[in-house]
């Protein structure tokens, strides 16, 4: 039995955080300082960019919206604890997405 933490941490978050990357460095941030917005390394940032880390798979409508309040909350420098609860609602979408599809 896989618990939803579980599978939060090995494929969500991944996904997430590769979503952010792209759309930091989209927004104008360099790797670097995306990399530091989110605690990773710039080279994590560029497996996110190339697609060699997160699952790329097709999002839905209201995640696709979180990711870019979340990126907009983070291009202002939004307090750590503010980006926890938008992450956290990022992975609450997909863990319905996943259970509708089952």
């Amino acid at each position: 039995m896989i618990f939803p933490c579980e599978k939060a941490v090995w494929y969500h978050l991944p996904q997430i955080r590769a979503d952010l990357a792209i759309e930091l460095v989209k927004s104008g941030m360099t790797q670097s300082q995306a990399a530091k917005k989110l605690g990773v390394t710039p080279a994590a940032v560029s497996q996110y960019i190339h697609k060699k880390r997160g699952q790329q798979s097709q999002k839905s409508r209201p995640y696709r919206q979180e990711i870019k309040a979340a990126v907009n909350r983070i291009c202002e420098e939004a307090a750590n604890e503010e980006l926890q609860v938008m992450v956290c609602k990022c992975c609450h979408i997909l863990q319905k997405e996943d259970q509708t599809e089952v």
